[in-house]
């Protein structure tokens, strides 16, 4: 009975490990889960300490930063940050002005130059931040230029900066599906669409997304997708989210999808590549179970927050 037992273990072992590319697979998943028991493990370790840490600086994206040609000249100012804070700005060493009070990422200022003494064409001014903690920090070398002889070399960009981040952010996952021995080649296109606030500003606690998928030519090639993200911060990557979908082709396929993303690394201060690893699942049938390895951008930016 014994050897009976092992020799039907023998096949079901043979049959399931058969596929090459089922064993360079698991190979890669048993890499993905090392890495990310690992982050955890350092996470755990370190989180006393990571919860209260801050960076040494603030990123600061400059949008607008002009003078209207146009009498009373105003100066424009529209900047971002990398997390909310407080800011101000002071214009020629002299000039002081509160541009947010409260915490944002958005800031905006208006001046009007009238009765404002300048010695220079080209007028310095310095953003001043104060994050959540009440540490300031001092970013300098900005400046406008006044209308008049000089010509106006800063213009506003945001138009363009629109633009910019909206191609970005359109861009498709490029996934690798396995389903029943065979492969395929997926397009997908995650929205956040709301996103919970967290007290750090860096990434939201979670968010709420959906999610088109195309699969070239597999017997089930749309899929759409709607799913919750958790997100823990990682003092050694960007951040460690599981997450959990629902999914349907609208022709009868529908089921559940199980996921682990790791946040990698951060572009632009907006964009964040990831690497996710899911297993997509039919309650009551098993022959449609798939497994996905994807790699994308993330942004909360478009995201709608609570």
């Amino acid at each position: 009975m014994f050897v009976s037992g092992s020799l039907k273990f023998e096949r079901i072992y043979a049959v399931f490990f058969s596929s090459h590319k089922r064993i360079l697979l698991m190979d890669i998943l048993q890499k993905f889960v090392i890495l990310t028991l690992f982050s955890l493990s350092l996470m755990s370790a370190d989180f006393a300490q990571s919860n209260n840490s801050r960076t040494d600086s603030i990123d600061i994206t400059i949008v607008d930063s002009y003078v209207t040609p146009e009498i009373p000249h105003t100066f424009l100012l529209t900047f971002f940050t990398d997390i909310n804070c407080k800011s101000k700005v002071i214009i020629d060493k002299k000039y002081e002005y509160n541009v947010a009070d409260t915490l944002t990422t958005n800031h905006s200022l208006e001046v009007d130059l009238t009765g404002l003494n300048f010695k220079t064409k080209s007028v310095p001014f310095t953003i001043i931040i104060q994050d959540s903690t009440g540490k300031e920090y001092k970013t300098g070398g900005f400046e406008f230029e006044l209308p008049g002889e000089v010509k106006i070399q800063s213009e506003s960009n945001f138009m363009l900066l629109c633009l910019f981040g909206g191609a970005v952010f359109a861009l498709p996952a490029p996934t690798y599906i396995l389903q029943n021995g065979e492969s395929y080649f997926s397009l997908t296109k995650e929205i956040p669409l709301v996103s919970l606030r967290s007290p750090d500003y860096t990434y939201p606690i979670g968010y709420f997304s959906a999610e088109y998928s195309h699969i070239f030519k597999a017997p089930d090639q749309n899929f759409f997708r709607l799913g919750y993200k958790h997100i823990f911060s990682s003092p050694v990557i960007e951040y460690v989210s599981p997450g959990v979908n629902w999914f349907t082709t609208f022709k009868g396929f529908n089921g559940v999808s199980a996921e682990l993303s790791l946040g990698l690394v951060k572009i632009f201060n907006t964009f964040t590549v990831y690497s996710r690893y899911r297993f997509n699942f039919q309650p009551g049938n098993t022959g449609n179970n798939f497994n996905e390895i994807s790699i994308g951008l993330y942004s909360s930016f478009f995201s709608v927050y609570f």
